[in-house]
């Protein structure tokens, strides 16, 4: 943590431009840890700590930012979306400001654990299939799921663009027409094509975790979102994990 002026403060947690940053302090729109109305722009403040509230709702200084959202069916994982609403129009405005972009996609169709953030390295690792970080699915099919087709996704399935077989980690049976598959690639449609390729269709997919945290530990119901504490960050990377 540094030293900052409370207008570089501002800009940096995505309340506007500078100059509008500026405005908001004139304005005595601006507090400092529940105190008095801060309205000189040139006042350096430590960031560790800090409480910022603006047009009187709190907001802790965070150097960066660490979401996971529930993310509903019909939003695109874009930060130009053509097609549907973008995620990030489910959260507060200055996130947008921050430049804070989706970890990875999920098709608009699928519902399900999407992580977000404004921290490059962060999102660069969570990215990297030299990470092998597992992720959860739950798909639901067409036709019945068999004791044939969680075997051939387990053994692996062969897609048309790939140069090898793709396996899950592990699958299984949930119900008649319902199985949980967890990958680690993370290749485009995967699941979906992975079930085409094994003779079924995938009707709809929800991501239900990510390394060793879920949706259902994190109590998100769809289009909610929440900040990742230090604990729960440490639960999408496996021990083992190399750069």
């Amino acid at each position: 943590m540094s030293k900052l002026t409370l207008d570089r403060i501002l800009q940096s947690q995505g309340f506007g431009t500078r100059k509008w940053c500026r405005s908001l302090i004139a304005d005595g729109e601006v507090s400092i840890n529940g105190a008095a109305v801060i309205d000189d722009y040139r006042v350096q403040l430590e960031t560790e700590g800090l409480e910022l509230a603006i047009f009187e709702e709190v907001w802790p200084y965070r150097e960066h930012v660490y979401i996971a959202l529930n993310k509903p069916a019909e939003f695109e994982c874009s930060r130009k979306p053509s097609h549907h609403p973008g995620v990030l129009s489910i959260l507060p405005e200055q996130f947008t400001w921050r430049d804070v972009q989706p970890v990875g996609r999920l098709d608009h169709d699928t519902t399900g654990m999407l992580l977000m953030s404004d921290d490059g390295p962060f999102i660069h690792a969570q990215s990297s299939p030299k990470r092998h970080i597992p992720k959860i699915y739950v798909a639901t099919t067409a036709e019945p799921v068999t004791e044939e087709l969680v075997t051939q996704l387990l053994a692996g399935v062969q897609l048309h663009d790939e140069p090898a077989p793709l396996a899950a980690v592990s699958c299984r049976q949930l119900g008649t027409h319902q199985l949980e598959i967890v990958l680690e690639q993370g290749k485009y449609h995967q699941v979906k094509r992975m079930l085409a390729a094994a003779g079924n269709h995938c009707t709809a997919l929800h991501r239900s975790a990510i390394g060793s945290l879920t949706l259902a530990a994190l109590g998100l119901e769809q289009g909610e979102w929440c900040y990742l504490d230090a604990t729960q960050l440490a639960l999408l990377v496996p021990a083992a994990a190399e750069d």
